[in-house]
Formats: C-alpha cells, sequence, structure tokens
C-alpha cells in the first residue's frame, strides 16, 4: 500500500477538498507553497486561545486517553480547556488492584501458594508458573487500559514502559516485572530524576540490562552506556559523553544486586568498586569520588545523576520523547527553538518534575495547531483499545475471573500480532515506532498488519468473538442509540465520526454515506427514520431490527475501513 502522509489529510484552504476532508484555513504563510509533507507550523508553547469545541475536546482525549466515548466528549464538554487538562493530568494515588490468578482452572497450572482469583504478587517466586503470571500482568494491564478513568496515567504508564524499556521474558521473574510497572505507574506524572534513580537499582532493570552481574572485579556497562544514550541524554549530539564515561558510569554502579527470595534489590558492598571515578571534559571533568560502606551505593549513585542532570540536553532530550509521544514525531529547528527549548526550561525550572511540562503543552497553540492534529498513525493498542472504548464494547465483569482474563486475553493478543506486545517491546530502546527515521509511526502500518487491523474491525462488527461463553461484539444499535438524535440519519453520522475519525468530514461525503448505507440508495431521510422509529417501536421484532442493524454493521464496516480511521 501508498506511505500514508499525515499532512495529506489535512489541506489549508477554506473550502472542501474531493478527498471529502473538511479543510483549515490555517497555514504559516512562509509554507503556503511548499508541498504538504514540507509545511510547518510556527506555533509555540503560548496558552491556545481558540475554540474549545467537540473538535479539539476530542483531540485532546485522542491523544491522553486509549480511545474516547461520547460520554467522555459529553463530561469535558462542561468544562474550560484549562479545567479539561487539569483533570486529566490528576491521577489516582490509590494503586489499582494487583493481577490475579486467573490460570488455576488448568489443571497443568495448580498453583501451590496462590487460591484461584487471588493475587500472587506478594506469593513465592515459582518458576514452573512464571510464564502463566506473566501472562496474568499483560491480561490484567489490557484490562487497565479497557477500563480507563479520565486521565493521562494509562497513557504515561505505557510512555515509560517504551522509554526504560525491559521485556518480561527476558527478566523472567513475574515479582520483578510487576513491581516495576507499579513503579511506573505510581510516578507516570512526578520527578523524572527521581524516576531514573529508580529505575537504576530496580530489580526488573537490573535483570535485564545485568545490573545485577556488575561487579568491582568485572564491570558490566551495559546499564551505564544505556542511562546515557536511552534513558537521559541520547545518542545524536555531535560531542557528547565518552566510552570512557560509560566505563565509569559502570564502575560508579557496580554492587547492586535481587534478592530472589524476598523479590527486592539491595547493594552488596563487598562488590562495590571503592575507586574515584573521572569523567570526560562533556562532564566537566567530574570525579565522583568512591565510597565505602553500605550506603555508598546511593551516594555515588546520587553524584552520578547530579552530574548527568547538570547536561541542559537531558531535559531537551525527554522533551523530546513527550513531544513525539504526545504531538508529531518530526522535529524540525522552528519546533526545537519554539516548543522543545521552552518545555525543556520549564522541567528544569521545576526540579524535573514532569507534569508542569505536559500541563503547559496540552494548553498551549501549537498542541491544538490544525497540522498537529490527525497527524499520526495509531499504535496497535491506540487501535485495539480505542475501538473497544470508543464503540462500547462490553466485556465481562469479574464474575469470573477466567472469563474476564481470557477475553482481556484477546486485546492483548492482537496487540501482540500488530506488533505492539506491551510488556514485551523488542529491545531496549522499545518500540522503533518512537524512535525510528523516519518513519516513526507510519511503521505501524503495512501490507501485513493493515489487512489484520481491518479484520478485527469487521470481526468486532459482524462476528465476534466466543471464548467461555461470553460473546465479545460491538452493539451496532446500541452505538447508533448513544448519539444524539439516531433517528436523523445527518446527526446520526455527524455524531459518529466525531467519535470514530480524528477530523470533519465534507458535506459531500457525509451525503455519500448517508445515502449509500443507511438510505440504502433512497434519496429521502425518511428512509432511514422510518427503518429507526420502527425498530424502536418494536424491538424484538427481528426483521425491523435486521433493517437496522445490517445498514449500520455495513456502515460502520466502511468508516472502519478508511485511511483516516487509521490517524490520531
Amino acid at each position: 500500500m501508498g506511505k500514508i502522509n499525515r499532512k495529506e489529510f489535512l489541506s489549508f484552504k477554506s473550502t472542501e477538498s474531493d478527498t471529502g476532508i473538511k479543510e483549515y484555513p490555517y497555514v504559516d504563510p512562509s509554507n503556503k507553497d511548499l508541498p504538504r509533507s514540507l509545511q510547518k507550523t510556527s506555533t509555540g508553547v503560548s496558552a491556545y486561545a481558540g475554540t474549545f469545541g467537540d473538535a479539539e475536546i476530542m483531540h485532546l482525549l485522542r491523544r491522553t486517553l486509549f480511545g474516547a466515548t461520547k460520554a467522555d466528549l459529553d463530561f469535558f464538554k462542561t468544562k474550560t480547556l484549562s479545567e479539561a487538562v487539569d483533570y486529566l493530568l490528576t491521577v489516582p494515588t490509590t494503586a489499582p488492584n494487583p493481577p490475579l490468578n486467573h490460570y488455576g482452572l488448568n489443571p497443568n497450572q495448580n498453583d501451590p501458594d496462590v487460591p484461584y482469583g487471588s493475587t500472587w504478587v506478594n506469593a513465592p517466586n515459582n518458576p514452573l508458573l512464571n510464564g502463566a503470571r506473566i501472562q496474568s500482568i499483560k491480561f490484567w494491564w489490557t484490562g487497565l487500559l479497557l477500563n480507563q478513568e479520565r486521565n493521562i496515567q494509562e497513557k504515561m504508564t505505557l510512555f515509560w514502559h517504551n522509554h526504560f524499556s525491559t521485556e518480561m521474558i527476558t527478566v523472567q521473574d513475574s515479582r520483578f516485572s510487576y513491581k516495576h510497572h507499579a513503579m511506573l505507574r505510581a510516578n507516570c506524572l512526578g520527578n523524572f530524576k527521581s524516576l531514573v534513580k529508580m529505575i537504576t537499582t530496580d530489580s526488573a532493570m537490573l535483570v535485564y540490562l545485568n545490573g545485577e552481574k556488575n561487579g568491582k572485579t568485572a564491570p558490566d556497562e551495559n546499564y551505564g552506556r544505556e542511562l546515557q544514550e536511552l534513558f537521559t541524554i541520547g545518542k545524536d549530539l555531535p560531542n557528547h559523553y565518552t566510552e570512557q564515561d560509560v566505563k565509569e558510569a559502570a564502575r560508579v554502579l557496580t554492587g547492586w544486586r535481587n534478592n530472589r527470595g524476598t523479590g527486592v534489590s539491595f547493594f552488596d558492598s563487598t562488590q562495590h568498586d571503592t575507586g574515584n571515578k573521572t569523567f570526560s571534559s562533556f562532564y566537566g571533568n567530574t570525579v565522583i569520588t568512591g565510597r565505602s560502606g553500605l550506603n555508598a551505593g546511593n551516594l555515588e549513585l546520587d553524584d552520578l545523576l547530579t552530574m548527568i542532570f547538570a547536561q541542559q540536553e537531558v531535559s531537551k532530550y525527554i522533551c523530546r520523547k513527550i513531544y513525539r509521544y504526545f504531538v508529531y514525531y518530526l522535529i524540525d529547528e522552528t519546533v526545537e527553538a519554539n516548543v522543545i527549548s521552552p518545555l525543556a526550561t520549564i522541567l528544569r525550572n521545576n526540579s524535573y518534575d514532569i507534569k508542569p511540562v505536559l500541563e503547559t503543552l496540552f494548553k498551549s497553540e501549537h498542541f491544538f495547531d490544525p497540522l498537529n492534529r490527525a497527524c499520526m498513525i495509531k499504535s496497535p493498542m491506540d487501535h485495539i483499545i480505542g475501538l473497544c472504548r470508543s464503540t462500547q464494547i462490553q466485556f465481562p465483569d469479574s464474575t469470573s475471573i477466567q472469563t474476564q482474563y481470557g477475553h482481556y486475553q484477546l486485546a492483548q493478543q492482537y496487540g501482540l500480532v500488530l506488533s505492539q506486545d506491551i510488556g514485551d517491546p523488542p529491545n531496549v530502546a522499545g518500540w522503533p515506532a518512537y524512535y525510528q527515521e523516519p518513519q516513526y509511526t507510519e511503521l505501524w502500518i503495512n501490507s501485513d498488519s493493515l489487512p489484520k487491523r481491518n479484520t478485527l474491525c469487521d470481526a468486532m462488527v459482524y462476528t465476534g468473538v466466543t471464548r467461555f461463553g461470553f460473546k465479545l461484539i460491538m452493539d451496532c444499535i446500541a452505538l447508533a442509540n448513544n448519539t444524539s438524535i439516531p433517528a436523523n440519519p445527518n446527526t446520526l453520522l455527524i455524531d459518529l465520526v466525531k467519535i470514530l475519525y480524528p477530523m470533519e468530514l465534507s458535506s459531500t461525503t457525509l451525503n455519500f454515506l448517508k445515502t449509500s448505507f443507511l438510505l440504502s440508495g433512497q434519496s429521502t431521510d425518511t428512509y432511514w427514520t422510518d427503518a429507526w422509529n420502527a425498530y424502536i417501536a418494536n424491538p424484538s421484532n427481528t426483521v425491523n431490527k435486521a433493517a437496522v442493524n445490517t445498514r449500520l454493521q455495513a456502515l460502520l464496516k466502511y468508516l472502519f475501513g478508511q485511511a483516516e480511521y487509521q490517524l490520531c
């Protein structure tokens, strides 16, 4: 298939294009004669002062949640932009209930320590059940995404999971992976520097990047390298840290170990290199004084992070990653000057607290710039979770953990099929779509993944999937009935498109959709209105129900099959 270019879906005239996409009036005058793919915006982080209507609300929700419902839209319509952002950035302080033993009904997975339906997270490690417990985390996590509250916590947890990438299949201890996830979730809007310190001594990371094998006689450079290259500074500076800096960082970090019995990490002073560590001119030739004793590891780690975070590039690096995750993947000189640098200053001025950066970004004119809407391809989890949430697909309740987790598994494993297996990113750098130049999110779409995306949508519209006696399927009639005036084919279409598409459709396209699907080729709106009213008057009549359901199914299949649906 052809490459989906985000700007081909946006135009900047005052008329409607023949693509059916409503065109936007804004363009930087210096860019108006450039090809769409080269146009850019000059907006910055000044407060957005434009309209905060349905389109703007949905843009904000699509970027901060995994899918948005009509109920979400109606909720935020009662708020100003500032109130909406503040609400989204208020995350729960109480951790969700932990993952459960969903596997215990399988005679081959009997858990001697944890009854079926209870949590295993504080139980002794059981290598024979580690795979089942890792699945438990993934299915539970998928359930949190599907049942997310109206805040940014789920989006940010996945952001940090990608940034501080670990693979559960490599860690091979479900307790470590669960605690790692809980740490990311609890600190998703907290202090970046503090989070880096926690990550450095985190049990899962100590396994994943060999930190628990890093000792004074044979320093392991793996984490010391990724700490600088992937987690804090980046590798694209013309002059940056040196190989010697990697080696010295490894020496600082010697001695951290995991206790497999208790499931926590600790510092072994006998394995720590107590000599001084001298860094390059990039770090001002800093010398970290070698220490001994039980607190040597923490003291030297603090010195190491103080030295690293003194580099302004740290704030710019993480702000670029935030920008690519929430706004758009290309950062030109104008965006660097108008957005990244001011956000980096805010981050430093707030001692590396993340929340003020997000607050400024989501309230900015740049975030709501037309060029930054509908400009990224949905990640697999955005696609899957967004489909289920926006169309109100009902999942099983907790009456049967096996049934509930079994259907969470369907959503989670479709992410695996589409190359986003939460819990197991492909490598320490995370998923390529978040960093791989020049395609970035365009990597999510190819000749293999696009048909699979469409297959999922078609299955949810028509056949559903049944497991343990529960059928997971889209209720097209209930979805239509949740619109403002379902008997009116015009408002029905507008309301559906508002939830499902990140841009408006032209009146010509809306009329085409109405005539082709809701009116079955007829010319008068009453053809749909009469059919809908007949169904409402007698919903048990199978003929009446089929008359509206088959048209809605065909309409939704068509909408899901268009390129616009792949954008967010």
